[in-house]
């Protein structure tokens, strides 16, 4: 706060200006008081009073609390300072009640002036018994040196430059952490490296002057690093005490006193000095102070912040504050400024203003009028901008309000809340939170009341097919379908709820009746496979059920929801539109299937599947035209194994196609080796997944084989495929053939594919399905439909293969029907492919013969 303004404060009177200055004083976290130039005590914060004057009464002088030796010092200090006198500091001793003393360290500073032109003091006392009571000991201890010229402390050192020794006492070691043992720096560069980089110079240069016996330099202060690597603050008193002839000094002896705590204090003392001006610039406090019989305004620079204004405006009474009032308030708080006036009493306020740039504020203020010496009502007071403080509160008040005015949408919100936590957004049923409370409390009752439960697990079937291809609103809607019928099927009493996907879970009581959850779970099948209507399509979808129950104390409510769902595995994969019970051959199933799917994965990485080949042959000539590809496990504990013992879980595990890759990559090798040896082979045809046609980089895999075009086709199957596949699939087909592989459609007759689908496939060949050659010899009805096969296959100029040929009777009807292509156990079985030249060599089967797996001969007519 700037001088001119605390001295115009403080003209007031005694006592007045201490009410001003009260809230910023009795908040610093130090002991400070206010005397008068007489030294008469006007004010002590609560710090002091409670460190320096205990339970006393507050007495009217400070000189009271000290020792009668140091009172005149004190009123000395005090009566020589003025208001342009820097802040002076004297050591004074506080007798305690317990007869001890203590010494302190005063700092005076000159606050302003009262009316009576009397300087006013700030005191602030800082407590430095222990440092006094140190430097008592350090000058007894110098008082035993005669030839210490200055001292203080008891680390001594001699130079004598005249015969070159050099002494440092023991306690100058201890100073700097050093044993007698420890060596001296060897030279002065050495030993100014222990000192501070910052007073390099200063060192240097004070030594200097203390050698010539300058009076300035007799006593100097620095810091040196210690020997455990902190660094200490050393006063170093020295003086001349013998010359030579010319008046050089020849020995300087003096002392080094560790001062770092002394330091420290001093620190200490400066960082609460900061403190107070800190305390006075972020209170954010404006003071004023108005002279009713001149006009006159003086205001602090925090109170032309306040208004937005520059130090440079002038104010006056009845001027430039009474125009930034909000008109609301400019009555009111004028009339109570003149009535408190006038009653000379201390009053608060609290008013709008309006500053120039167009914003509100909202200012309190704290205001007390007095009459000075000359007889002027004056008013001296301080303002805050209140304006955060105010807006928040009015926030609370109007969150309050909202709050108040929301409870009972909250309340009638909490059962909304709860139950939408409890249950599925979709179809409202409840969710697997909801499932896994009922579990915990079904299971307690069931230990209870003795009667058992039950649980159906049901997933829908084709549910994905109908998201995937009208989209999710479609699945949405037959979900929402699904919960409708499952809640108007079950029993009285049962609990149903949504769990994720589509799939969802029944809890019911048991009564020990499983034909009861049979019935139950038919009708829920027989429901949910009736068509559902969506934007003109008929949507049929059934479901999956697996069921367990339990009758017993001991029930254990979650592993009978496992329970269901591994029934439920299995009868998905029972085919479906079906329920099946848990029981412990189920679960033995399921372990098995586990077994087989790890034995699946642990076989691709062993590198175990391999190529069996079933060659094809000319149907008018019996010569080879080609040779199929058959994927076989080479199983180290079951030996050779079949598609059907591994293709589904395969299928399931989703490594379909990385058997396929494998297989076409080794059959491509052996192809290549047979031609290579001239073995006339025309080409190979290899099976590929549905799955791996999906495959958006399969036509670039394929391209890095380098393929002839013309001698490798891919074999699809008619029955899972041709009316079914996407334009994505379509694409990729292309640009396999792009590639001069062609495409065949295996077990075609079996599905349901379209001439249409045929045309736009436009396969090189297709096979005849195993099942619809087998009864060609025996059927006359058979043999008009393969021959209407053929027929179609000719007039799309499509070759047609007939599979599973196995006696020379279909041989013979095949080849006059006009089929082109035969492949069957009749002309050849599958084999290695080291089997394949001696076979091809051998010619066996134009003799009719052809050769077991196990190198055994059987004639082609052999079941």
């Amino acid at each position: 706060m700037p001088s001119n303004v605390i001295s115009r404060l403080l003209d007031s009177g005694p006592g007045d200006e201490i009410g001003v200055l009260e809230t910023v004083f009795q908040a610093a976290p130090f002991p400070i008081a206010i005397v008068d130039h007489a030294a008469a005590l006007l004010f002590a914060n609560g710090t002091f009073r409670r460190e320096w004057m205990g339970d006393s009464r507050q007495p009217t002088a400070l000189s009271a609390i000290l020792h009668p030796g140091d009172q005149d010092s004190f009123h000395q200090t005090i009566q020589g300072l003025t208001l342009d006198s820097p802040a002076e500091r004297l050591e004074l001793r506080v007798p305690d009640p317990n007869g001890s003393q203590r010494w302190v360290l005063a700092t005076f500073a000159p606050l302003g002036k009262d009316l009576k032109g009397q300087l006013l003091s700030a005191v602030h006392l800082t407590d430095i018994t222990d440092q006094r009571r140190q430097v008592e000991e350090l000058i007894e201890r110098e008082s035993r040196w005669d030839n210490a010229l200055v001292s203080s402390v008891s680390g001594v050192w001699d130079h004598n430059y005249a015969t070159g020794q050099k002494y440092y006492s023991p306690v100058w070691r201890q100073i700097r952490g050093m044993s007698p043992e420890d060596p001296l720096a060897a030279s002065t560069k050495e030993w100014l490296e222990l000192v501070h980089p910052d007073d390099h110079d200063h060192v240097i240069h004070a030594i200097e002057r203390q050698n010539a016996g300058d009076p300035a330099y007799a006593v100097f202060d620095y810091r040196e690093r210690h020997k455990q690597g902190h660094w200490i603050w050393i006063e170093c008193r020295g003086a001349c005490v013998e010359w030579d002839a010319n008046g050089k000094a020849t020995r300087v002896v003096g002392t080094d006193t560790d001062i770092t705590a002394r330091k420290a204090a001093e620190e200490t003392t400066a960082q609460m000095s900061r403190r107070l001006d800190m305390a006075l610039e972020i209170s954010g406090i404006g003071v004023y102070e108005s002279d009713f019989s001149t006009g006159e305004v003086e205001w602090d620079e925090r109170m032309f912040r306040i208004y937005g204004l520059a130090k440079s405006e002038e104010v006056k009474i009845g001027g430039l504050w009474e125009n930034f009032l909000h008109p609301d308030d400019a009555a009111r708080v004028q009339a109570n400024v003149l009535a408190n006036i006038e009653e000379g009493k201390r009053f608060s306020d609290e008013y709008r203003v309006i500053l120039r740039d167009g914003s509100e504020r909202v200012v309190r203020t704290r205001t007390m009028s007095f009459v000075d010496g000359n007889g002027h009502q004056k008013m001296v007071g301080a303002n805050w901008d209140v304006t955060a403080d105010v807006t928040l509160h009015r926030e609370l008040e109007r969150a309050k309000t909202l709050a108040e005015a929301r409870n009972r949408e909250l309340e009638a919100a909490r059962s909304s809340i709860e139950h939408n936590a409890m249950h599925d957004y979709l179809t409202d049923l409840p969710n697997r939170r909801y499932l896994d409370e009922m579990l915990d409390r079904v299971a307690a009752e069931c230990a209870r009341d003795r009667h058992g439960i039950a649980i159906l697990h049901i997933d829908l079937d084709r549910f994905k097919q109908i998201n995937d291809t009208l989209g999710h609103s479609a699945g949405d809607m037959m979900l929402k379908h699904a919960a409708k019928v499952l809640k108007g099927t079950i029993r009285k009493g049962d609990f149903v709820a949504r769990i994720g996907g589509d799939e969802f879970v029944i809890l019911s009581k048991f009564e020990g009746s499983p034909r009861k959850l049979s019935h139950l779970a038919d009708r829920i099948i027989k429901e949910l496979r009736k068509p559902v209507s969506y934007e003109g399509h008929d949507c049929r979808f059934g479901a999956s059920i697996g069921i367990a129950c339990h009758t017993g104390v001991e029930v254990d409510a979650r592993q009978l929801l496992l329970n269901a769902d591994i029934a439920l595995y299995r009868a998905k994969n029972r085919g479906r539109n079906r329920h099946e019970f848990f029981s412990a051959d189920t679960q033995n199933e399921i372990i098995s299937t586990k077994r087989i799917s790890d034995e699946i994965l642990l076989a691709l990485e062993r590198d175990e599947f391999i190529p069996y080949y079933q060659l094809q042959f000319d149907a008018a000539t019996l010569e080879i035209s080609g040779v199929e590809t058959l994927a076989r496990w080479m199983h180290p504990e079951r030996g050779m194994l079949s598609p059907d013992k591994f293709l589904e879980m395969a299928e399931e595990l989703d490594v379909v196609s990385v058997i396929d890759g494998t297989i076409l990559d080794k059959a491509l090798a052996d192809f290549r080796d047979w031609r290579s040896n001239g073995l006339s082979i025309p080409k190979l045809s290899v099976n590929v997944s549905y799955r791996r046609l999906h495959d958006a980089s399969l036509s670039r895999k394929l391209k890095k084989l380098k393929i002839e075009p013309g001698t490798v086709s891919f074999e699809l199957l008619e029955s899972i495929f041709l009316d079914d596949c996407d334009d994505d699939i379509l694409k990729n087909l292309a640009r396999i053939k792009k590639l001069g592989i062609d495409i065949e459609i295996d077990d075609f007759g079996t599905g349901h594919a379209s001439i249409i689908s045929l045309l736009r496939l436009n396969p090189r060949a297709l096979k005849i399905d195993r099942e619809l050659v087998r009864l060609v010899s025996q059927s006359q009805k058979q043999r008009k439909m393969v021959g209407s096969i053929i027929e179609i296959g000719k007039s799309l100029n499509i070759e047609v293969v007939a599979e599973g040929v196995e006696t020379t009777e279909q041989i013979r009807i095949l080849r006059d029907l006009g089929c082109d292509v035969l492949q069957g156990y009749a002309l050849a079985r599958p084999m290695p492919r080291s089997s394949i030249p001696d076979f091809i060599l051998s010619g066996r089967w134009r003799t009719g013969e052809s050769t077991q797996p196990d190198g055994r001969k059987r004639h082609a007519t052999d079941n």
